[in-house]
């Protein structure tokens, strides 16, 4: 042990004598301004800036949303009588408004929902879907390249069939308690009489700028000069008035017949190429589909996701898993310490390796239903060195015969998400992340609302340089894999113990596991755990989060605060660091005992939590 010490300390120093060097590894791609191009792949959804509150503290009921008109709805409607669904739903409608860069019923979305007096957990897919007509390389341009992924974004190509409401109508059918109508009720007021642009969504208006919007969109977002609306303004939405009202009069079919669908299909012919493929046809045919949950335990708790097409859950569970036989630390002065940190990264690289290799829709791929087994796991923690950090992993192979090992995965993930966590009266409790895949979607417009641009999420190549088919190749009437890991932990009495979440692209898996060893191992309160630095690795260089105040710090080191330090004691792992703002949005709500909930909001966002 002495010797480790020795070693630890060595390359310590050489890496201190070279600490320059560092600064040479800064990945931020996020914190340049791109407006003609759109965002970049790693942080999409720009930081801006910190909203640091203390942990809220409630009695019965608690709704943890990315913005505060959001949670002030979800809040009414449990204070009308609702249950943890309709204030959802009414969260949902509210944030397509206010946080239209993030989600919104143009989008998909992913829900868990857990029912207090049947003590069940039921898991509901609304990911979006390819177009019939999809082809497996229709982002492959003419000199047989993916096009570039900024091109990919905007385009016709980009947009799926959207799947948010009618999921959320099923979810509403099966466990809902106001009336459909009545939860349309705070959007359309807001819609009608105008909302207050945030300083969140301003500042990302005018950093996309407004050629990176089609022409109704564009008419929206800014003024007659192609100014960004300013934080305050009062914006009203009129077009989305109609939809809404539509929708709560006629139900989810309404989004999916007749004008509202006509107005999405016009918008896809009309994008920029690549061209698109969606018909009226693909959305009547839409269906949202429930899955079974994916659960595992960790520490005497049972941790609950959602299972494929998102691989945030099995990701999520194969991590805690690998990371279990090992000591994190208790109590909250272990937090973040150096050898946690690089255990739970070089767990994390494992468990990507096999998500990229495996998981997509299982409707058109088989997932090795091995990815979970003790044996397996026991294997790969195997390859854990508690003293230096794998500089690549590759994916495991399952023992399960006849199994087809896919190809390589080349799949580009970013984020435009948002999450909401809610625990009612009754103590049922919903986990939904939602989204519509990179900031503002595709950013085409149709009947008041965002596109998304989830067909991006598909690998663009269909196979790879060995001529396997791709896991994550596209298909007609396939849903893309996602990151989303909606999640509900239970304790040993199978009582709710949390509900969290995050948006982040492909880093939902490392803000969520982040957040549920700040919660289960360092002992922290919601707000804590949400507001910890952000850290990981999705399977090459360590991710460490830049604790910038302001947009562009990332290029001034000496504003970064703690951040160095962090990285000079995980330096003699042999860990390469690279800096990013990592602007996560976790919303959590956890239960201490019968009459206290906790609620953090994510301070790299808007959100706040609100409770009675």
């Amino acid at each position: 042990m002495v010797q480790h010490h020795f070693i630890l300390l060595a390359r310590g120093l050489t890496f201190a004598l070279a600490i320059s060097s560092a600064f040479l590894s800064v990945h931020s791609a996020g914190a340049q301004r791109t407006p003609a191009s759109g965002p970049t792949r790693s942080a999409p959804e720009v930081a801006t800036g910190r909203l640091d509150q203390a942990v809220a503290i409630a009695r019965r009921t608690m709704v943890s949303t990315a913005n505060i008109t959001a949670s002030e709805a979800g809040r009414r409607i449990l204070r009308e009588g609702g249950n943890a669904v309709d204030a959802a739903i009414a969260v949902q409608l509210v944030l397509n408004l206010v946080e239209p860069q993030s989600s919104g019923i143009g989008g998909g979305a992913f829900l868990l929902h857990f029912d207090a007096a049947t003590r069940t957990l039921k898991s509901y897919d609304g990911r979006e879907t390819a177009p019939a007509a999809a082809r497996a390389e229709q982002f492959i341009g003419a000199d047989g390249k993916p096009v570039p992924f900024s091109t990919a974004v905007a385009s016709g190509a980009a947009v799926g069939v959207p799947g948010t409401l009618a999921m959320l109508e099923l979810v509403h059918r099966r466990h809902g308690r106001l009336p459909w109508a009545r939860l349309f009720a705070p959007a359309i007021a807001l819609a009608r009489e105008g909302f207050l642009v945030s300083p969140r969504l301003a500042q990302m208006l005018d950093w996309m700028g407004p050629d990176a919007f089609s022409a109704p969109a564009r008419r929206y977002f800014f003024d007659a000069a192609g100014k960004a609306w300013s934080a305050g303004h009062r914006l009203r939405n009129p077009e989305f008035v109609t939809t809404l009202e539509r929708l709560a009069t006629d139900g989810a079919s309404a989004m999916y017949e007749g004008p509202i669908a006509e107005s999405i299909v016009q918008a896809v012919a009309a994008a920029p190429m690549p061209a698109g493929d969606l018909t009226l046809a693909d959305l009547a045919g839409y269906r949202p589909v429930e899955r079974e949950p994916i659960c595992v335990p960790y520490r005497g708790l049972r941790v609950c996701g959602m299972g494929p097409p998102s691989s945030g859950a099995h990701t999520v569970a194969q991590t805690l898993r690998l990371i279990e036989p090992f000591d994190l630390g208790t109590g909250p002065r272990a937090a973040l310490n150096a050898r946690s940190m690089h255990l739970i990264a070089e767990a994390e690289k494992l468990a990507y390796a096999d998500r990229n290799r495996y998981l997509a829709d299982p409707d058109f791929v088989r997932v090795p239903s091995g990815l979970l087994d003790d044996g397996y796991l026991a294997r790969r923690r195997a390859l854990i060195a508690p003293l230096s950090a794998a500089e690549r992993v590759q994916a495991g192979v399952p023992d399960e015969k006849g199994a087809a090992l896919p190809g390589d995965d080349a799949t580009v993930e970013v984020s435009g998400t948002s999450h909401v966590s809610i625990i009612d009266g009754d103590g049922n409790a919903v986990s939904m992340t939602t989204t519509i895949e990179a900031g503002f979607g595709s950013r085409l417009w149709a009947a008041g609302f965002l596109l998304n641009n989830e067909l991006t999420d598909f690998s663009f190549r269909p196979t790879d340089a060995q001529g396997r088919p791709i896991a994550n190749r596209i298909e007609g009437g396939k849903r893309p894999r996602s990151s989303m890991a909606p999640t509900i932990v239970f304790d040993a009495d199978g009582q709710v113990k949390a509900v969290l979440g995050s948006p982040g692209g492909s880093r939902i898996i490392l803000y969520v596991v982040k957040s549920i060893v700040a919660l289960v191992d360092w002992n922290m309160d919601a707000q804590a755990s949400s507001a910890l630095a952000n850290f990981g690795s999705r399977g090459q260089g360590f991710e460490l989060e830049a604790t910038a105040t302001a947009p562009g710090s990332i290029w001034r080191p000496w504003t970064w605060g703690t951040t160095l330090w962090q990285a000079l004691r995980l330096k003699p792992f042999g860990h390469r660091i690279d800096f990013d703002e990592m602007t996560s949005g976790t919303q959590i709500i956890v239960r201490r005992g019968s009459d206290r909930l906790e609620g953090g909001a994510d301070p790299r966002r808007e959100g706040i939590a609100l409770g009675d």
